[in-house]
């Protein structure tokens, strides 16, 4: 068993303060109507959010990813981007009420899995709400596992699990060495996962994202070419306020060839070409905040 480490005494209060902070917005919002609650939360980050520090990266990656927008055209979309992220943060205590909000499409490749009898690994990126997925799943008796990154204050952890349970999510299984087997016994039980992709790598595969060579995690390829699954796009759009869009385009086969280092890469690069044409499509709602290129630590100067 892995021994704990106590916390030092300044993380505690840290974290504590984090925590408090943390249910008070919480709390806040949920007193509010779904509909309300998403508006000001945008209203709210599009206004803080192009002042914080971390703005800086997200328009280094604007201007990596896409170069051929213009300093109004950034501007617009590191705003819509704060905006929408505003709207996640106060749309959390309410997940289980956007169930009758989100229009379904694709489903037909959904139901390709579930007449497979195999389970399926739906991935996803940081796009509009992407707590909401498990929603869908429920709605076609596919029940989801979510894995996720778990944050380093354990009680805010607490508080986003609790929120995602409401929200439909059929289990939870944070990133590590502990998770992996429980990713495959879930897979073993022929139970679906979702997992998001898009997140910056220290390590992974060096495959091409927006043309320029990005870290990319193998871990949903590896694990698709282990249990032989299939690997499901699955896209979320916001539409309107707090109402979506999940799209789940047919699957990407997860063929063992014998070589699996080619099988990895080959999977992976058409992993980030589906997220890089949603993202595309609609880079407002995108979280460029991450480092997700090796060039992407912000200059000192800011576009815009």
């Amino acid at each position: 068993m892995t021994r704990v480490r106590p916390l030092p005494f300044a993380k505690k209060v840290r974290y504590a303060f984090e925590t408090a902070g943390a249910y008070f917005i919480y709390g806040f919002f949920a007193m509010l109507p779904l509909d309300a609650a998403s508006d000001l939360g945008g209203w709210i980050m599009r206004r803080l959010g192009p002042r914080l520090g971390v703005t800086r990266t997200a328009y280094r990656n604007l201007a990596l990813a896409m170069p051929e927008k213009t300093d109004v055209e950034k501007k617009e979309i590191v705003a819509g981007m704060w905006d929408n992220l505003g709207r996640v943060i106060a749309e959390y205590p309410h997940l289980k009420k956007i169930a009758d909000r989100v229009d379904l499409a694709g489903m037909e490749n959904a139901r390709d899995v579930l007449a497979s009898g195999k389970p399926a690994i739906f991935f996803g990126g940081h796009l509009a709400n992407w707590e909401i997925p498990p929603l869908c799943a429920k709605r076609i008796n596919m029940p989801l596992h979510v894995v996720y990154r778990k944050p380093n204050n354990p009680y805010v952890d607490g508080l986003l699990r609790h929120a995602r349970r409401e929200g439909g999510s059929a289990g939870q299984i944070a990133k590590g060495a502990e998770g992996a087997r429980e990713i495959l016994a879930a897979l073993r039980k022929k139970e679906s996962l979702g997992i998001l992709v898009d997140q910056k790598m220290n390590e992974g595969l060096a495959i091409p994202f927006f043309g320029r060579d990005a870290m990319t995690a193998p871990g949903v390829a590896q694990f698709a070419v282990r249990v032989g699954c299939g690997l499901c796009p699955l896209r979320v759009e916001r539409l309107q306020g707090a109402r979506f869009r999940i799209t789940i385009d047919k699957s990407i086969p997860a063929i063992d060839t014998g070589d699996r280092d080619a099988d990895y890469r080959r999977i992976m690069t058409e992993v980030n070409r589906h997220l890089e044409a949603w993202i595309r499509e609609r880079p407002e709602q995108w979280l460029w905040i991450h480092n997700r290129w090796p060039d992407s630590k912000p200059s000192k100067q800011v576009s815009g």
